[in-house]
């Protein structure tokens, strides 16, 4: 009886601490995002760029917490910008320069970032379902956010950081979340992926050299033509996920790599 007892202590103890993660994660819970906050901009590009414009003497422009949805900013220089808590849901975003853009907790739904910059940026917490970004470069940038049906096709993620904060867990697990994301032929030279999300992506031709991909789970995952040189895939689970079957051998650590489909 104590041993069952313990067992269910245990077992209720994970359920918990799973749903605390989803929760923590999955922001969009309760909230209505067709109330202006988050549908509607408060400021325009031509406010925005007079902002721009008065970033002399290393002066910081902060744009958190400020409404920008669907606005057209394709094309700005946006360094450093501060975007934390900004809700930019569907803005327009393509080409622009974001390199070291501060976009922790802001929220990014459907938005276009085709062929933008974010070399450098952090994007901690921050809600990036289903964004176009082909072509985008995330290099060195730090990505623990929610990129659920993202299309990332031949994006550069080399040097990124979308692994698990182990540290803080206020918040529970944050780790980069690409569930179902097109991301073929993207780059994660060097990345660290330990712990990410990659089920169900669609990963063909991805370059994985010397990336870490510790504990992540990529069940379901198409992941053929990749590239995994150098790659650390202790414990990456493979479940149903397509693999070549010369891949076999640079997968050996990985989990359930008997139940993948080879190609």
């Amino acid at each position: 009886m104590r041993l069952r007892h313990a067992l269910s202590v245990i077992l209720g103890c994970v359920a918990f601490l799973s749903a605390t993660n989803l929760r923590a994660q999955d922001m969009l819970q309760g909230v209505d995002l067709a109330q202006p906050a988050y549908s509607k901009a408060e400021l325009t590009r031509a406010d925005v760029e007079a902002a721009l414009e008065q970033r002399g003497s290393g002066r910081k422009v902060d744009l958190s917490e400020k409404s920008l949805n669907g606005l057209d900013l394709s094309g700005l220089d946006l360094r450093g910008v501060n975007f934390r808590a900004a809700r930019m849901n569907k803005t327009r975003l393509s080409g622009a320069r974001l390199d070291d853009a501060i976009l922790d907790q802001a929220w990014l739904i459907e938005a276009d970032l085709t062929g933008a910059s974010l070399i450098g940026a952090h994007a901690f917490a921050s809600q990036m379902q289903r964004i176009r970004a082909d072509g985008a470069d995330f290099a060195h940038a730090r990505l623990a956010g929610d990129l659920t049906g993202a299309s990332a096709r031949g994006a550069n993620f080399s040097d990124a950081d979308l692994s698990a904060d182990m540290k803080n867990q206020s918040m529970g697990l944050m780790r980069a979340v690409l569930r179902s994301a097109a991301i073929e032929g993207a780059r994660f030279r060097n990345a660290n992926l330990a712990s990410a999300d990659l089920r169900f992506a669609k990963a063909a031709r991805a370059d994985f050299t010397n990336a870490n991909l510790m504990g992540a789970d990529a069940a379901g995952a198409d992941l053929t033509g990749a590239n995994w040189t150098g790659a650390k895939t202790e414990g990456l689970d493979l479940d149903s996920a397509q693999i070549d079957t010369d891949a076999r051998a640079a997968l050996s650590d990985a989990q359930n790599i008997d139940r993948a489909r080879m190609k």
